[in-house]
């Protein structure tokens, strides 16, 4: 069993695998980063051309698209390198892996993604954190107060 994600993908609303949303989150972060697109109207029609793409090979609304779903859209569209050289970065910047903070998941959430935004922080399987929390309510050791607290200190990721 895979979990899937609901995106907006050039207007049209689509359900990806989580590896196949990871892939053309890449791809598309990777795109951007190497266009010179103020307006953002380059990306708009690539993300276009992407769901034109996802919506003739889907049969129907109810399918998901899968990573070689990605895969092929993106050999269609071209490689980033297609796209133009990569920016070099500002010297003294530090890439922050998004993951290396605390944040509530917007992906990967059932109330309010404290559970699926601990589990990306300690990279564990978002499950198995809710099943623990779920423990914790129902043996005393954690009250519903603590997780509301939560809920209200760590920001949501963007």
């Amino acid at each position: 069993m895979k979990e899937t994600i609901n995106v907006n993908i050039g207007g049209q609303a689509f359900t990806l695998d989580k590896d196949a949303y990871q892939r053309l989150d890449d791809y598309l972060t990777d795109v951007r980063s190497r266009l010179n697109d103020p307006t953002g109207e380059v990306m708009s029609d690539i993300e276009g051309g992407i769901a034109d793409i996802f919506s003739q090979a889907l049969s129907s609304q109810v399918m998901v698209v899968t990573l070689q779903m990605v895969e092929a859209a993106i050999r269609r569209m071209g490689n980033p390198d297609d796209f133009g050289p990569a920016k070099a970065e500002p010297k003294g910047a530090t890439k922050v892996n998004p993951s290396s903070q605390l944040r509530r998941s917007r992906t990967d959430r059932s109330i309010a993604g404290v559970c699926g935004g601990i589990a990306a922080y300690f990279k564990l399987e978002p499950s198995l954190v809710r099943l623990v929390m779920l423990l914790l309510f129902l043996f005393g050791g954690l009250s519903l107060w603590v997780y509301v607290i939560l809920w209200l200190l760590i920001p949501e990721e963007e």
